[in-house]
């Protein structure tokens, strides 16, 4: 273990040393290659090259060299843990808002996220990002609590009634939520022709998070479960993502029923309480 870690702590503390590895696993380089790959000094590079050689990752094949099976093997597992590692820092201050119950979800096909949220100094960074979203699709389905509070609510409905096809899976305690919202708003929203929306009474991580399939992505917006605050919004053009979230959206919506107005129809007490949620 120990001779494993010394090897792996050699390549991480020299940014030349990897890169000079990434580049010798695209392909054989000679020493001008290796110096315009990298931006090292020839002296630098070949001391690079012997330390390669004395671990069997390298031989030199006339001006060019190139990696052993072993450095192949070598640069394959290193560059993983780089980009695993890369994932983990990007995801670690959205992890809590992550889905837990969408069957299927796999931190590696977030590996190209774009992650926002609310920063110290600027704390509506994920409300902007879902406008941008929602300002770059063409149409978008999704389930659960993505689109809740009036910030993104505004844009979204201007955006149904410009002609966006829009699909979507929710609670009726939700859609309750977001129809008292703006009534009147939210209403000439659902009439439209390029709006479909189904009801499940038991979505998945539907109190955490939410997921949308847009045109040239896939997201996932986390909310506080107490106050229904945007905390966080992670979204890709993974096609793994997409499979992923094509395959879960297909199946809540293949449980889910139509919508029935008369559903929204609620007594005194629940249409407070879904105006209580609005206004946190």
């Amino acid at each position: 273990m120990g001779s494993a870690i010394q090897d792996i702590e050699f390549l991480a503390r020299s940014e030349h040393r990897v890169a000079t590895l990434e580049a010798l696993f695209d392909a054989p380089r000679d020493r001008r290659d290796l110096r315009t790959a990298t931006g090292a000094s020839d002296p630098t590079i070949g001391r690079i090259i012997r330390d390669f050689e004395d671990r069997s990752w390298l031989a030199r094949d006339g001006p060019r060299y190139e990696l052993t099976p072993l450095g192949e093997f070598v640069a394959e597992r290193f560059l993983q843990l780089r980009e695993g590692m890369k994932t983990g820092t990007t995801l670690r201050e959205v992890w809590q808002w992550l889905p837990q119950e969408m069957e299927g979800f796999a931190v590696e096909y977030f590996e190209d996220a774009v992650v926002a949220y609310p920063g110290p100094n600027y704390p509506y960074e994920p409300i902007d990002r879902v406008t941008h979203l929602l300002e770059s699709t063409e149409s978008i389905r999704g389930l659960g609590t993505t689109i809740y509070k009036s910030g993104n609510l505004e844009v979204f409905c201007r955006r149904v009634l410009d002609g966006m096809e829009m699909e979507y899976i929710y609670s009726p305690r939700i859609l309750r939520a977001i129809v008292h919202w703006d009534p009147e708003r939210t209403t000439r929203a659902l009439e439209c022709d390029n709006c479909t929306i189904f009801l499940h009474d038991d979505l998945p991580d539907d109190n955490r998070c939410g997921l949308n399939i847009m045109d040239d992505c896939i997201g996932i917006c986390g909310h506080d479960p107490g106050s229904a605050q945007l905390e966080a919004v992670i979204d890709t053009a993974s096609p793994e993502a997409r499979e992923w979230a094509e395959t879960v959206y297909e199946q809540y919506r293949d449980e889910a029923r139509p919508f029935d107005a008369e559903e929204l129809v609620v007594g005194d007490q629940e249409r407070e309480e879904s105006l209580r949620v609005e206004s946190r």
